[in-house]
């Protein structure tokens, strides 16, 4: 009885709404771009599928309880994406971080400059990590708000294959590390020349199931609840409702300047599969 307790309890106080991306920036001669990236939440809140936003400038998915993303993309050739720092202790009052991909895509601030703003206030903001990429000058940034006590992160990314999930970049992170030894290995399955079939790539990689061993977790929250969070896919019951992954996005785009955005999701214990196919066309 205790033990159960306690779980609800951690998760109730330990942030979950966790995220899980590998890429690969710059380090492919056909792709200069390509994403994987796992989005775990809530089944029953409410979001709306990958889609053009009002004004067709936008695209992506939408959480429609604060009304921002965690992943998305604009015709211009700028890409944003957010992942959360897993953590016991969070603000309540904090300001929605699913605004932050939002507002660089609509501004005209380059990565750095965009970073450079934000530093200002990442104190209002739970933990996140957020990538900005401007396809048009070959910038990606990374800037992170944790570990709590140190001065923010604000960091060029540079040419290769990254994983972020639920700390810094990079970090070492069992499923992390999985996830990027496994995506390098299959990436070098086709020839360079070749079209990448990122729909593949999404059913390969992301519904991995396998979990960490419970002596390589991080001990933030209960050793249990991590445990069910240390697999690249997540699925588990909670005492507040169906908890885990509910969309797998791969987001490619070509030197050609093709772009494709694929999402495999669930909708009302149902999963649906679409895909948005366009060119980039940069703004003067």
């Amino acid at each position: 009885m205790k033990a159960n307790i306690a779980y609800q309890l951690s998760i109730r106080f330990c942030k979950i709404d966790m995220c899980i991306a590998v890429f690969a920036w710059q380090a492919h001669p056909l792709y200069p771009f390509l994403l994987l990236l796992n989005r775990d939440e809530y089944h029953h809140r409410p979001t709306k599928a990958v889609g053009w936003w009002e004004g067709g400038e936008i695209l992506g998915g939408r959480d429609e309880v604060a009304g921002g993303t965690w992943l998305a993309c604009t015709r211009g050739g700028r890409v944003s994406f957010l992942t959360n720092v897993l953590e016991l202790h969070t603000l309540p009052e904090a300001k929605s971080r699913g605004d932050l991909p939002l507002r660089f895509l609509e501004s005209n601030k380059s990565p750095e400059e965009f970073a450079k703003e934000l530093v200002k206030e990442v104190h209002e903001y739970n933990g996140f990590n957020l990538i900005t990429i401007d396809l048009s000058s070959n910038t990606m940034f990374y800037i992170s708000n944790r570990p709590k006590g140190e001065p923010p992160t604000i960091q060029q990314v540079q040419p290769g294959i990254h994983v972020l999930s639920n700390a810094k970049l990079n970090s070492p992170w069992p499923k992390a590390q999985r996830l990027k030894f496994n995506f390098k290995k299959l990436l070098s399955t086709y020839n360079e020349d070749e079209d990448i079939p990122i729909k593949d790539m999404i059913d390969k990689l992301m519904r991995d199931t396998m979990k960490a061993n419970k002596s390589q977790l991080p001990n933030i929250c209960s050793v249990d609840w991590e445990h069910n969070l240390s697999s690249i896919f997540v699925d588990v019951g909670t005492p507040l409702g169906r908890y885990g992954t509910r969309s797998m996005i791969g987001v490619s785009i070509k030197d050609t300047e093709e772009a494709s955005f694929h999402e495999t999701y669930i909708e009302r214990e149902t999963w649906w599969e679409k895909t948005v196919n366009y060119y980039i066309t940069p703004k003067n």
